[in-house]
């Protein structure tokens, strides 16, 4: 990843959240579309916006966007508004001259004039640069409470799509591909468990997997129905 010298954070990608690790059977053409929207130099579309409910995978495909690019000898940076909205809108200055830039949770911006009106010049900025821009929020985005109707309709122009939710089954496959990742064998009862006594998001059951991995590596321990109990409850 590289970042300009105009932002002074230290944005880090998660290894695993790649392409190859996104697992969700009803979104896998938008994995098509934003690997050929990084990969071509197409001028006539230079925006990728990405929407849907909190922890359908959008941060995930962000990173995996960045990294993609990255893998391609692009310079990118993929960081969350969540992260430098209470920052001077300044912080946006020279972005443009990152070949991808992925900025995740927009919906935050509703209510920030200023910042609305820099992610817009930014937007106009990367069109004049010939660069690619992927946003993510929570809602279609003339559904996101925006006020500024023209960074709406910049919005518009680039491709729209809808990350889907995945079905308590999918889920399951999605949990133990990430385990398998990890050279982690979990049994389909072992992920079931998980789904019925924690939160359903992907989001919170990715980050008990991961205590899980710790804690096992540390006790020599398979994950098992009472490893988890031992763990986690």
């Amino acid at each position: 990843m590289t970042k300009t010298e105009q932002l002074p954070l230290a944005v880090h990608l998660p290894d695993d959240e790649t392409f190859d690790s996104f697992y969700s059977p009803d979104n896998g053409a938008i994995v098509s579309q934003l690997k050929a929207f990084i990969e071509t130099d197409d001028i006539s579309n230079h925006g990728f916006y990405l929407f849907g409910q909190q922890s359908v995978g959008k941060s995930h495909l962000l990173h995996a966007s960045s990294s993609y690019a990255s893998r391609l000898g692009k310079s990118s940076l993929c960081i969350s508004l969540s992260e430098i909205s209470h920052l001077s809108v300044e912080v946006l200055t020279g972005l443009e001259q990152v070949d991808v830039i992925c900025l995740d949770d927009l919906h935050l911006i509703a209510a920030n004039e200023a910042w609305q009106q820099g992610i817009f010049d930014l937007y106009n900025r990367v069109i004049e640069n010939n660069k690619k821009i992927i946003l993510a929020g929570n809602n279609a985005a003339n559904s996101l409470s925006i006020t500024l109707p023209d960074l709406v309709s910049r919005i518009g122009w680039g491709y729209t799509e809808q990350v889907k939710p995945l079905p308590d089954e999918q889920k399951i496959q999605a949990i133990q591909q990430r385990a398998r990742s990890r050279g982690i064998d979990m049994q389909d009862e072992t992920v079931k468990f998980l789904l019925n006594r924690l939160s359903r998001d992907m989001k919170s059951l990715l980050e008990s997997l991961d205590l899980l991995d710790k804690a096992s590596i540390r006790a020599q321990r398979k994950i098992t129905i009472p490893f988890i109990k031992e763990v986690l409850f």
